[in-house]
């Protein structure tokens, strides 16, 4: 069935024949520092009963660093897809801590390219897997940028860093080496902005 393995299983709103899935029952499967798995018992908008399993992790920040008509990336390897990407910069806060989003992107930004924005410009809230998982990411446009020491957590020490003109970044996108979903929905945001249209 369609979307039986992931939903957030969460009541949208609205009653009977709306088209909504209601939550009857819920277990976790699994939790860690970072995620948790869990299994809901659902009732179909047709009245029959259905599973749907969740991935809960924490919002997170994504930061579009911007100047000279191009954006500072970060790249690393990927354990679940087995390769090295491309990507602008992102995280969640510390496994225990609640930032503001604005407060997340300044951290991420500073952790992982060591640079410290002047403005941070928020373009927008997007979930990046809502068929399997209640995450989602605010997307801010950092200018104003200023260079500093980078600050990796040790599963980001085999990160790289660079900037990359914006047709190279476009380049990029057309071969493969920037995949990341969160990465082209944010510069889609960054698009319309710059159209006029956010």
């Amino acid at each position: 069935m369609s979307g039986a393995d992931g939903a957030t299983g969460r009541d949208a709103g609205g009653a009977g024949g709306d088209g909504v899935v209601r939550q009857v029952g819920t277990r976790e499967v699994y939790r860690n520092r970072w995620l948790s798995l869990r299994e809901d018992e659902v009732r179909l908008p047709d009245g029959s009963p259905g599973i749907y399993s969740v991935v809960d992790k924490p919002d997170f920040a994504l930061v579009i660093p911007a100047e000279r008509d191009g954006f500072h990336l970060v790249e690393q390897y990927r354990y679940p897809v087995g390769g090295r990407f491309w990507e602008f910069p992102q995280g969640t806060a510390p496994a225990g801590t609640v930032l503001a989003p604005v407060d997340l992107a300044r951290a991420e930004l500073a952790e992982e390219t060591g640079l410290r924005a002047g403005t941070l410009e928020p373009l927008g809230h997007l979930h990046c897997a809502y068929g399997m998982s209640s995450q989602g990411f605010d997307v801010f446009l950092a200018t104003d940028l200023t260079p500093g020491e980078a600050a990796r957590e040790a599963t980001e020490q085999d990160m790289r860093q660079r900037f990359v003109p914006r047709a190279e970044f476009e380049a990029m996108i057309r071969g493969g080496r920037i995949t990341d979903d969160s990465t082209l929905a944010a510069y889609a945001l960054l698009l319309m902005r710059d159209a006029g249209r956010l």
